[in-house]
């Protein structure tokens, strides 16, 4: 089960730090980190191989961590990396599961990669810039900033994400909580009450941002303009989490995603935060992972 990491040269030169988790007899799943985050935060998905034998792959998405940048991304740009870190474990098919920043890289590869990806998961995603919702109502104050940042583009925005970066490039488990202030419900820091997922998730964050913060910049700007592909097209399975009490992703976004993708399967748990939605929900979640290679059986 040991977590191991992985440097990965890609067709264009590009490199991309890859890491693995599991068994690998166990069913492929690969992992996209929130917004954000790097290849570490894959081990909060040790507590899943309690309930089903699983090899966990993931990166740290292009500009984070040790992984080189793809200036001008858009959300689709995934699914080459996705394709190349597989084929170099020599996996074939796979479910797709991304947390927040990472359920739209999820939603790609559902969209592009399939018969290969043969569903995915969502975690508290964020939905296409263009839906019909207030995109940013119910946010909190730091998400709201930053996005209206984004949309108005450039130097304030770049300033701001620097300053982010800077300050997520030294964030402590003593800090961490402090740090994302007015975008944790209380049922988010009763999650990072617990010194094992407080570790990872800071390690995490901090790692994201070791050459620098183009990463998250990147993010942001994929977010908000063209994905790249039509998530209402996905005709795999899709589970599509969200909860209310969401200060970074409100429920309207995954309320959005349950009604708008065809072959999704709404679970919403109105008590449920940012962090909550997936860490009280293990054994669930594991066993839907599970339903999708058994419903391509």
């Amino acid at each position: 089960m040991a977590y191991r990491e992985h440097l990965i040269e890609c067709p264009d030169g590009r490199t991309l730090e890859a890491a693995t988790l599991g068994h690998p007899s166990g069913h492929t799943i690969f992992c996209h980190h929130g917004t954000p985050g790097s290849t570490l935060m894959m081990q909060e998905f040790e507590s899943f191989m309690e309930y089903g034998n699983f090899f966990f792959v993931t990166t740290s998405r292009a500009g984070y961590g040790n992984s080189s940048r793809l200036e001008g991304r858009d959300v689709a740009s995934v699914v080459k990396d996705v394709t190349t870190v597989l084929d170099f474990f020599h996996r074939d098919s796979y479910a797709a599961v991304g947390k927040s920043g990472g359920g739209p890289h999820a939603l790609a590869c559902a969209a592009l990669d399939a018969p290969r990806c043969l569903g995915a998961v969502s975690l508290a995603s964020i939905a296409p810039n263009d839906a019909d919702i207030e995109w940013t109502d119910g946010m909190g104050p730091e998400n709201i900033e930053e996005f209206a940042l984004a949309k108005a583009g450039g130097p304030p925005f770049e300033e701001f994400i620097a300053t982010v970066g800077a300050a997520c490039a030294e964030v402590t488990e003593a800090n961490i909580i402090e740090l994302f202030g007015g975008l944790l419900p209380e049922v988010d820091k009763e999650v990072l009450a617990n010194v094992r997922v407080r570790q990872v998730f800071t390690a995490g964050v901090r790692h994201g941002f070791l050459n620098g913060w183009r990463g998250h910049y990147d993010d942001d700007v994929a977010f908000i303009t063209p994905w790249g592909f039509d998530p209402t097209t996905i005709a795999v399975p899709v589970a599509v989490w969200y909860g209310d009490a969401d200060l970074m992703v409100p429920p309207a976004h995954g309320a959005w995603l349950a009604s708008h993708l065809p072959s999704a399967t709404a679970h919403h748990h109105p008590s449920d935060g940012h962090l909550s939605i997936w860490a009280r929900h293990v054994e669930e979640l594991a066993l839907g992972l599970d339903e999708i290679f058994a419903q391509s059986n």
